[in-house]
Parts: structure tokens; sequence; C-alpha cells
């Protein structure tokens, strides 16, 4: 159906603010460098007209049934560019950005045309972003390394390729019958996701932000590994225990953060029984965090963290294991045991990892295997059980002044959860 003469209107508006949107950015990040003597490619104006042109293009195309039009825009604006880039070129160095951000303009504009909003917007902001972001890559870039380089590309395997080949069913008798390729491979993918997603903001912003803020974003990556950090940094560094202790507690706290992200990926239904208690526990936490900021804020002296990339082949192939086993045994404790069993299973694997239990009972209630209450219970002692091993990591490797430190927060964590289970 062909649009009237507001929905023309309205895709076209679009299209033009769109363009704006990247011309003015583009005009910003010119002027801003102080070569007021030279004159920019592509700016506030051109870059609507871009966008416009290439809406106009679209409807061409569209009102002719060929592609002829389109094409022909196409190639003047892509000839132009070239040109310009040409002489450019010729005077200074200079690269593609804006080029290639003026090419993005002009399908944005057809994208519009053809009714695409939603995606033209995201394509036309999401430009505009990145192009804002130039200190911030360039950064980002020179701390990358060769480990970093491969553990990408072997995330993008994970993700891209193997993800998608693995069957959809799952086959074999009970209790096995829970285990599903696809299923199982995917949430390797999302644990490998959030922790690679908080190993590249640490990258991003830096370590240096003080030891609460490593403490939040180390969380994402994983909060035994921070606890296990910090505590063997307390015994080298004097004077930081509360600081330490509250990128111990932060950490904790984004543990719970993330149960509450993994159900409502998994298991939606399940977050309206999960959130309220995990997000009470991990309140709990969060207000030992602010008595501990409180006592003594972060300051300058905070050393720096060194995180390593959480993703490798190896620990991802064993997580997924480890979720696999799970799985089986929750839904063979189920059968057996009946809620006693699934009790005991998430107690015990909730010291070797709450990911995988928490996937594995979002997984179970999903499937209908679960009710919503024996699942949240199961999670939350899963997660206080984790939260006392990293409690004993603290105890074995930290100095006693972290110790004092953090037991309260533990004390309080364990006394939120019991209360959390007995009210659910």
């Amino acid at each position: 159906m062909e649009p009237n003469l507001t929905q023309l209107a309205y895709r076209f508006g679009t299209a033009l603010v769109l363009g704006l949107f990247m011309g003015l950015q583009r005009e910003y990040a010119y002027r801003r460098r102080g070569d007021e003597g030279g004159e920019l490619m592509a700016g506030a104006r051109t870059f609507p007209i871009i966008a416009l042109l290439g809406a106009a293009s679209a409807l061409s195309a569209t009102e002719l049934e060929g592609g002829g039009p389109f094409a022909a825009a196409l190639f003047a604006v892509g000839l132009l560019l070239a040109i310009a880039h040409f002489r450019q070129a010729q005077e200074r160095d200079t690269g593609l950005t804006t080029e290639m951000a003026a090419l993005v303009a002009f399908f944005t504009g057809a994208l519009c045309y053809w009714g695409h909003i939603r995606l033209g917007a995201a394509l036309g902001v999401g430009t505009a972003v990145l192009l804002s972001l130039k200190v911030q890559t360039r950064a980002l870039a020179r701390t990358l390394d060769r480990e970093d380089i491969v553990a990408t590309l072997k995330f993008a395997v994970i993700t891209v390729i193997v993800l998608p080949l693995l069957p959809r069913e799952g086959h074999g008798p009970a209790p096995f019958d829970v285990l599903v390729p696809y299923n199982v491979w995917l949430m390797v993918v999302l644990i490998s996701g959030i922790s690679f997603l908080g190993y590249v903001l640490i990258k991003w912003v830096g370590p240096r932000r003080g030891v609460g803020l490593t403490g939040i974003l180390g969380g994402l990556a994983s909060s035994t590994a921070v606890t296990l950090s910090v505590a063997e940094r307390s015994r080298d560094t004097e004077g930081l225990d509360r600081p330490f202790a509250l990128a111990v507690l932060l950490a904790w706290a984004i543990m719970f953060a993330r149960v509450i992200v993994e159900v409502a990926v998994v298991s939606p239904p399940l977050l309206a029984t999960v959130w309220l208690p995990i997000l009470g526990v991990g309140a709990a936490s969060l207000a030992y965090c602010g008595y501990l900021y409180r006592v003594q804020p972060l300051g300058e002296s905070d050393e720096p963290q060194t995180v390593r990339n959480p993703f490798r082949l190896v620990p991802a192939i064993t997580f997924g294991v480890l979720y696999a086993a799970i799985l089986v045994l929750s839904n063979w404790a189920q059968s057996y045991l009946g809620d006693a069993g699934v009790y005991l299973s998430s107690l015990v694997a909730g010291l070797a990892d709450v990911d995988a239990i928490t996937l594995s009972m979002a997984r179970l209630h999903e499937s209908g295997d679960l009710s919503a209450a024996t699942a949240t219970q199961a999670i939350v002692i899963a997660a206080a059980a984790n939260t006392v091993l990293k409690g004993g990591i603290v105890a074995l490797t930290g100095t006693s002044g972290l110790r004092r430190a953090v037991v309260p927060g533990l004390l309080l964590i364990v006394g939120a959860s019991v209360g959390a289970v007995l009210l659910v």
C-alpha cells in the first residue's frame, strides 16, 4: 500500500532529522579540532540533504518499480564523496570516516521511506554515537593485546557459527530428556557474553577508577575472581581494608543483578517470583556497601586491578558441561527426591557456580518441570552458598582487617537470604 501524504511527511521528516543528527556530530568534531580555515566535506547541511536524497531515490525506485533511480543516486553520491576525498587526501592525511557516514545517511533515508523507521533510526543514531566515541575507541584499541583478539574471535565462533548448528530438541530417557544442545550452548554464550561485557567495560574506562568501580565492573566478569584478587592484594597493601571490602561487596551485589538478568532472559515468567527476594538480598548487600563508603570513601590512592580476559574456550566448555550436569541432577532430584533434592543440589552446585544453577532452575521452570516457588528458593540458596564460599576465600587469603570489614556484610546477606527463602 502506497503511503499517504502524512506518512510521506513523517518518513521524509525522520530522514531529515537523522541526517541532521549525524551532520551536527561531524560539524562539531571538525570545529573542535580548531581547523577553522579548512572546509568540511559534509556537515550539518550536507548530511540531511544526503539522507533526503536517499529517501527520494527510494520513492522513485518504488514508483517506477525498478532500482535504476536508487542505483543512479547512490552512484552519484559515491562519486562525489570519492572526488572530495581525493582532493582532501592531496592536501593532508585524512580518513574515510565522514565518507562512510555519508553513505550510511543515504541508506538511512532510504530505510525511512521504505517504512523501516526503527531500523533507520537505530542505524542513524548508532552511527552518530560511534562517531562521537573516537577517543574512547582508540583508547580501547590501544589497550588490546593478542589474547584479547584471540578471545574475541573465539567468542564470535561459539556465538555465530557453533550455536545455530546445534539441535534444538532433546533426546534420551529421563532425566536426560532435559538436555537440549542448543539451550545448553546458549547458556554458555549468555554467561560468556556477560563476562565479556564486563571485561570490555574495564578495558574502556580503565582500571584506575578506584577499587569500587573495579568491583562493580569486575563483578560483571566474575565476583569470585574479584574476591580472590582483592583478598590477595590486601596482604600487600596497608590502610585500604575498607575500600577493598567495598569492592568485594559491590562485586557480590552485581552477582545478584546477574541472576535477575539471567532469569529474565531464560524464563521471563519466573522473574515475577524471583525478582523481589533476589532484589531484597542484593539491597542488603548494597546497604552495607553504603555504610563502608561513608566510613571511608575511596580515594586517589586506590590501586588499579589487572583483569585478564575472562573468555577462554576450555572454561567456557567446562561451564557448559557443569550446566548440563546440574540440569540433569536437578531433574533427577526433583523426580525422585522432590523439592528437598532440588534444594540439596542447589546448595552443592552454588558452591561451584551460581550462574549454572540459576540457568538450570530457570530452564526447568520454563519447561514446566519445577514450580516457581521451588525454583526461586533454589536460586536464593545457591546464591547464598556461593556468597559463603567467597567469604571463605576472604577468610583464608585476606588480611584480618579485610575479614573484619567483610564479615558483617556476609552475615547480612546470609540472613537476608534465609528470610527470602522462608517468605517465598
